[in-house]
């Protein structure tokens, strides 16, 4: 919770329990496990006074229907939040887009009705599939974070996908540095957020 007024956690408040729901981009692919991104993330919030306990349910090469498939045992009743990035892998093969739409949208009514806040991660398509279908593919994010009414942080990989130095060789999956990067353009939204739930749950 926060103190009033002094705009940092009481000290005697559990931390909040938060599920990073995603990919490989989540899990840490290619890095040490203290390396990936709920790691750090955790870190971060630390620094600016936020307790949580993030949890890692991150699944290199899963798909939005795979992360909806593991949904109810990957978060735990006892969630406060969830953070969720999943997409990335439905683009990379040129999945119709109503595909990860309807399984991201499923993911989303489940966790409403679960009582559970969401932040939606976005992701963009690859440019090789063609402007129509890039079209339809980053339309699924801002649509359901409005229908759903859930906070949206555009592009999970904002200021990091296509920058070389900040990529494995594979050119897709973040190194440590690509990670921090990640970390820091999003921690404003996630702090925000977090904010929020705790404002919630007084």
């Amino acid at each position: 919770m926060i103190v009033p007024g002094s705009g940092v956690w009481a000290q005697e408040t559990p931390p909040l329990k938060v599920v990073a729901l995603g990919d490989s981009l989540t899990a840490g692919y290619g890095l040490p496990a203290d390396a990936a991104f709920p790691v750090k993330l955790q870190k971060a919030l630390a620094a600016k006074g936020i307790a949580t306990t993030m949890i890692n349910a991150g699944v290199s090469g899963d798909t939005t229907s795979g992360g909806l498939e593991r949904l109810d045992w990957s978060v735990p009743p006892d969630a406060d939040a969830v953070i969720l990035e999943l997409g990335a892998n439905d683009a990379l093969r040129g999945t119709d887009p109503k595909v990860p739409r309807q399984a991201l949208e499923e993911i989303l009514k489940r966790l409403k009705a679960r009582n559970i806040p969401v932040l939606l991660a976005g992701m963009l398509a690859p440019p090789n599939y063609g402007p129509d279908y890039a079209r339809e593919f980053n339309a699924i994010y801002p649509d359901l974070a409005k229908q759903y009414g859930v906070p949206l942080y555009p592009f999970f990989l904002d200021g990091v996908a296509a920058v070389s130095t900040l990529n494995q060789p594979d050119g897709l999956h973040p190194t440590a540095a690509g990670v921090d990067r990640v970390v820091e353009n999003i921690l404003p939204s996630v702090e925000a957020f977090l904010r929020t739930v705790a404002e919630q749950k007084r």
